[in-house]
């Protein structure tokens, strides 16, 4: 059994602790002889031990109940034990406590056992009445809680939306580790008689503990002032509660406070029915979906269509006698949703006035943004929009070079002056990390002494990237800030939408960091430490500011944009996709050319089916992301322990750690690994709060060179087509498998059972292979594991796509349309190139190889040699932009000439 240091959230230890029991006091049962006793019973009442704790912050089973299993166990009511264990972790396993009370006892006959949730339509469980449960924060006697108990649950009505139970705990720490331990907590209640400190000492509770990163110290707070702030603290760590505050102290004593998002206060009063309505609708609230309700009421009513689409109401398929099979196979109500209509309920998404506006606003409040907007064709598409709504031709951009494709031919629109940023390089993964901090801020430090910083604009980023390479958002923002204090961030955050609910992941996305940065430039702090590095900084020179962590002016504006693909790692249709908003600017300078650059981009038909599955899939995250994403991470965590233990797969497999994917400057907490086998978990918290770039650990890369297949061969040829299993991304010897919140531990199981398979037919080849036949895997392995190509930086845009020497920054847009004309472009053997001194190639296109998916030329870069080394290196099946019957498409001499005459764009706009 795996101790507790070997879990990520308490949600899996929890449940195996049960199966363990569960399986023990079966055992027990069949064989209650002296030497089964003997083995078990120690083992029995060490995991009762380690359950006792963890099941005070929950509602079921419950105290009581669990207090009647203990009585089975100590009075050797062996049969009882087994039959009542079973029952409720077959309840815990099928969420059956959720939908009817789990009664006790030998007297309930085993025929009533409980349904698999699993098994129940999606019609029978959309019928069940949504439970939760409600935290209680006060130090009660046994007589004091069940009154309150009693009195809770005497306000339930049958037409109540909603079914909730109580969790009562005593004190201040004991609610912070139960709105992290228990995910079904959707309401915390603070009562005026809480104390400090938590009486349960068990390392994973003390872990939880130790996640929340107090302001001050509590110990120093008064009693009165516990309950304020522990609302802050809940708005903190997970902002989708909601909380309530009863308290005795004056009107006058708590208005004013900071009391994060708490929803009411209730002045030394028990009012249990008034409480119970406001807890009712406070879930309501976020249960609430504005467009998908709207879709639905739509769909039923009797309505004659006069209109476009055919297809709307199912009419052009039920009349047919040839498409039949399609109504069959998605049935009628996705088709009596089907419209173009924006009356009648409905709205558009163009211009929202009704449930789509409704729905976004909701979003906002979830992703913790100012504004969000629904995209129906992708995140590709929110990138061109955000980047052409703030950007003017000759405004400078520093773009994250290994970005998405979307964003090179958004500075194309937009007419944006590019200056490519280099991440650092895996060569020997054949993969690119981050940008490092470094890097950008030299930029810009050359860009003031350029005298050009009024013309920068906007960094782009990835964060997180594909491989799972995470910035430190708030330094980033912070140092850039304290260089030029109006720069617009834009994070593409398209694989990153599931971090916002989860209290490690939060604190590195755009939006969060947005918020906390805004408020902490409000403080007198920031003002005072801003005064002190600037007398400090005084006639520094570049070196030093490169070195030091730079502190942005309190005047500095808060302009963060995220865009994410919902559909990639949350609930939704494929393509639907956010932007969120957190720009102090957006009102007054940005509003209406997003407006202009949305109506651009943006379909006057979108499809509503996305637009409800992004409304559908907020509300999923506000209620049980949380849940989901812990979840989500201990899947990839098992996968990583799994294949990391394996001896077999050790031969031929590797899984890659926060070591091999970022260097040792990055990491300044020196964490190598998250979870080690022999030590469990580091302090991932640590990692998180402190270095430069952190691993996304639900996405684990596989080094597979050790197969002799590369990473796309892998992929397509034994993954694929031998046994079914769906990946995206690979490298030269690398394959990518992402965890998402709707990975199951089967999954998992089956993903180990196949790469064990894998290796011991592996192992069979190697044992029956010929000498020449061990020497051509061995061959095959080292090209794949040693002989690779260093991976190239981004060389210069050509002098003709240049404004001057000085900077780097180049205008894209010019060499794009420039190579609409033909006659401006020849065509060079890849084989055969080679740059010479004075004899520069120009590319006239993007080159995009797959993997890794984003441009190594762009038109107007100059070809250097090691980037014709590593193209020429590449195995892959797909480049787009080259020709290999034609070859590299470049500028002629004659055309760069003619360019260089007339002067590049940028520079004649000066």
């Amino acid at each position: 059994m795996k101790t507790m240091s070997n879990y990520f959230s308490a949600i899996q230890m929890r449940s195996d602790r049960w199966s363990a029991l569960n399986e023990m006091a079966g055992a027990l049962a069949r064989s209650p002889d002296q030497k089964t006793v003997q083995k078990l019973t120690p083992k029995i009442e060490d995991l009762l031990q380690q359950l006792a704790p963890i099941e005070s912050y929950w509602a079921f089973p419950g105290s009581s109940a669990f207090e009647h299993l203990r009585r089975n166990f100590e009075h050797r009511n062996y049969e009882d034990l087994a039959f009542n264990t079973r029952r409720i972790t077959r309840a815990l396993i099928s969420g059956a406590y959720r939908r009817r009370a789990i009664p006790l006892g030998r007297d309930e006959a085993d025929t009533e056992e409980l349904e698999d949730e699993a098994l129940l339509s999606p019609e029978a469980r959309a019928m069940t009445k949504p439970y939760f449960e409600v935290l209680v924060v006060d130090d009660l006697n046994e007589h004091q809680e069940r009154w309150l108990r009693n009195s809770m649950q005497s306000m339930r009505r049958s037409e109540d939306q909603f079914h909730y139970e109580p969790v009562i705990v005593p004190s201040f720490e004991d609610a912070l580790i139960g709105i992290l331990f228990n995910h079904n907590i959707q309401t915390v209640v603070i009562r005026p008689g809480l104390t400090l400190k938590s009486k349960n000492e068990i390392s994973i509770l003390q872990r939880y503990l130790a996640l929340m990163d107090v302001e001050e110290d509590i110990e120093e707070m008064r009693p009165e002032d516990y309950g304020p702030k522990l609302t802050r603290l809940i708005a903190k760590v997970r902002p989708e509660l909601d909380s309530y505050l009863i308290t005795d102290r004056s009107v006058e004593a708590i208005a004013g406070l900071d009391l994060g998002r708490c929803r009411r206060v209730f002045y030394n009063q028990e009012d249990f029915q008034e409480l119970h309505l406001n807890i009712l609708r406070g879930v309501a609230t976020r249960v609430k979906t504005p467009f998908f309700t709207a879709l639905k009421d739509y769909s039923k009513q009797p309505t004659g269509v006069f209109h476009a689409m055919p297809i709307s109401r199912g009419k052009s398929i039920s009349r047919s006698h040839w498409i039949q099979d399609m109504g069959a196979f998605y049935g009628p109500n996705i088709f009596l949703a089907e419209t173009s209509a924006t009356s009648g309920g409905l709205d558009s998404l163009l211009e929202p006035i009704g449930p789509i506006k409704k729905a976004q606003e909701n979003a906002a409040r979830a992703f913790g943004s100012k504004q969000t907007f629904f995209a129906t064709n992708g995140t590709s598409t929110c990138n061109k929009i955000v980047v052409q709504a703030l950007i003017k031709p000759g405004d400078i951009v520093l773009v994250d070079r290994d970005c998405h494709k979307s964003h090179h031919y958004g500075m194309v629109l937009a007419g944006a002056s590019v200056v490519y940023l280099d991440s650092y390089p895996l060569n020997e993964y054949s993969m690119y990390g981050a940008v490092p901090v470094h890097e950008i801020k030299k930029q810009l430090l050359d860009l003031k002494a350029a005298g050009k910083l009024d013309r920068v604009r906007m960094l782009l980023l990835t964060n997180c990237t594909f491989d799972g390479v995470v910035y430190d958002v708030r330094r980033v923002m912070e140092e850039c800030l304290a260089i030029k204090k109006d720069l617009v961030f834009l994070w593409d955050e398209a694989w990153f939408a599931f971090a916002r609910f989860s209290p490690i992941y939060r604190q590195r996305t755009a939006m969060a960091t947005a918020g906390a940065l805004r408020e902490e430039l409000r403080t007198p702090r920031a003002a005072a430490i801003y005064e002190a590095q600037q007398e400090e900084l005084k006639d520094a020179d570049t070196e030093t500011l490169l070195k030091t962590r730079l502190v942005p002016p309190p005047d500095a504006r808060v302009r963060a944009y995220a865009t994410q693909s919902t559909h990639k790692t949350l609930t939704s249709l494929r393509q639907g996709s956010m932007i969120h908003v957190h720009d102090q600017d957006f009102k007054g300078e940005v509003e209406q050319s997003f407006h202009e650059a949305y109506m651009t981009h943006t379909s006057t038909s979108p499809n509503y089916q996305i637009i409800a599955s992004l409304d559908v899939g907020r509300r999923q995250v506000e209620l049980e992301g949380f849940e989901f994403v812990q979840r989500q991470i201990e899947a990839a965590i098992s996968m990583r322990r799994a294949i990391a233990t394996h001896p077999l797969l050790q031969k031929y497999f590797k899984v890659l750690t926060a070591s091999d994917m970022i260097p040792l400057e990055h990491r300044i907490s020196g964490i190598k690994s998250y979870h080690e086998p022999e030590q469990g978990w580091d302090d991932i918290w640590d990692s998180w709060a402190r270095d430069e770039f952190v691993l996304d650990a639900s996405r684990v890369t596989l080094s597979v060179g050790g197969t002799g297949w590369d990473g796309d061969t892998f992929k397509t040829k034994i993954l694929m087509e031998k046994f079914g299993i769906q990946i995206n991304k690979t490298s030269r010897n690398t394959v990518l498998f992402m965890t998402n919140i709707g990975t199951t531990r089967s999954s998992v199981a089956y993903l180990i059972e196949v790469l064990v398979q894998i290796a011991q037919e592996l192992d069979d080849l190697q044992d029956d292979a010929s000498h020449m036949e061990q020497r051509a895997f061995d061959t095959r392995v080292k090209s794949l594991m040693e002989d690779l190509p260093p991976l190239p930086d981004f060389s210069r845009f050509h002098d003709a796509f240049r404004g001057d020497e000085v900077t780097p920054e180049g205008d894209i847009r010019t060499a794009f349309f420039m190579s609409y004309d033909e006659s401006n472009c020849d065509y060079v053997d890849l084989q055969k190139a080679r740059a010479e001194d004075g004899k520069e190639m120009v590319s006239a296109s993007f080159i995009i190889p797959y993997p890794p998916g984003f441009p190594i030329l762009v038109p107007g870069q100059v070809i250097s040699n090691e980037i014709l080394d590593f193209m020429r290196a590449l195995d892959v099946n797909e480049i787009h932009g080259y020709r290999p019957d034609l070859g590299l498409r470049i500028f002629s001499a004659e055309a760069l000439a003619r360019q260089m005459g007339q002067g590049a764009p940028s520079r004649a706009a000066e």
